[in-house]
């Protein structure tokens, strides 16, 4: 009998790996799929650890780590993050430049103080109320300023928010509290979030607000829905003509950013024990644009980031603003580098020349080339 015997090409070719040695892309083992999330996952626990760590911080915090003020500052930075993130979804990710997303944001913190207040509701019972009817101005103001596209659509929605400012500001029935802004009464909040000594449960709520967006969001990116809006950020016209629903997917990005943002509000509210005038302004939803660009729009660490830096320094600021060490220097400079609005201005404009994907995409950068 004679031995088979192998052709020059099969003596010479290598042996291919079998199916079984290298898995299709997207079936990896669960540990390389848990991968990504083990940098996100550290970061909360530690978060959530800083109420427990009594050491001082000189330069960062004026106090230790977790004496009230630094929780309630630290929480007020984890908040805004959070109401970032939900601007980010209408601005980084669909690429709808709104100017109103103040009324959102105000309608989740009057709603709730309202509700307790005025309308005697449990606190459930308020925070629903708030966030439904949020999500149904949203869907009006969606529809209406979606008729119309690039400036006239921020124009719009300009226009719905300075009407609801003027309305909080003429305190009508005396509900508003004008220009003072309206406290929540102390009877229908629980008594973990009130008082001095428990800082670190509003500290918390700050941080599971934050968590709970940037869960969400991250849902939405990685969705057909998610998908469909990077369609139309990047061409709206192509992503018409390949079939998407362009008018759906933009009145989707504005529902769930103004849930989003009504939720903030919520917790906002919570957070400083009532609600200011301040976040119903244009200006507010401004900065909101500045946290944004600042820390890099579509990128979900980037609106947390800009929110948290942005509102971190722009209170420590304000600290440091009537400090000796502006009153040293001579009368002019310290006059002008004692306004916070000017050194943010001036840090924004050097991010955006030197890293025009903001910080976030900054990293990326650096991260990438260290490991070239």
């Amino acid at each position: 009998m004679r031995s088979p015997t192998l052709s020059t090409s099969e003596a010479t070719e290598p042996p291919r790996p079998s199916a079984a040695v290298t898995p299709p892309v997207g079936q990896r083992g669960p540990a390389k799929a848990w991968l990504p999330v083990l940098p996100a996952v550290l970061v909360v626990a530690i978060l959530a650890y800083l109420p427990y760590v009594p050491v001082e911080v000189p330069g960062l915090l004026p106090w230790r780590v977790n004496g009230p003020g630094s929780m309630q500052l630290v929480a007020t930075c984890l908040v805004m993050a959070g109401i970032a993130l939900s601007y980010d979804v209408i601005f980084g990710r669909t690429g709808l430049l709104s100017f109103g997303h103040a009324l959102f944001v105000a309608a989740g913190s009057y709603l709730l103080t309202i509700s307790l207040a005025s309308w005697s509701l449990p606190l459930w019972a308020a925070i629903v109320v708030a966030l439904a009817f949020t999500t149904v101005l949203a869907l009006l103001v969606g529809a209406i300023a979606l008729r119309v596209g690039g400036i006239a659509f921020a124009m719009v929605t300009l226009a719905f928010a300075q009407a609801a400012s003027i309305i909080v500001l003429r305190n009508p029935g005396d509900v508003t509290g004008g220009e003072e802004g309206t406290s929540l009464p102390r009877a229908a909040i629980p008594d973990l979030l009130v008082g001095v000594a428990n800082a670190p449960y509003r500290y918390w709520l700050a941080l599971a607000f934050a968590v709970v967006a940037a869960v969400t969001v991250t849902m939405l990116v990685r969705s057909r829905a998610g998908h469909a809006m990077a369609a139309v950020r990047e061409n709206e016209a192509r992503a018409a003509v390949l079939g998407f629903p362009v008018y759906r997917v933009k009145l989707l990005a504005i529902v769930v950013g103004a849930f989003l943002g009504g939720l903030g509000g919520v917790v906002h509210a919570l957070v400083l024990g009532g609600s200011s005038p301040h976040i119903t302004t244009t200006e507010f939803t401004l900065s909101l644009l500045v946290m944004v660009v600042l820390g890099g729009a579509g990128r979900t660490w980037g609106a947390l980031l800009g929110g948290f830096l942005y509102h971190y320094a722009d209170a420590r600021l304000v600290e440091v603003s009537g400090s000796s060490l502006f009153q040293a220097l001579p009368e002019v400079a310290g006059q002008v580098l004692a306004q916070p609005l000017f050194i943010l201005g001036v840090f924004f404009m050097v991010v955006v020349y030197f890293a025009p994907t903001g910080l976030a995409g900054l990293g990326a950068r650096l991260f990438r080339k260290g490991r070239l």
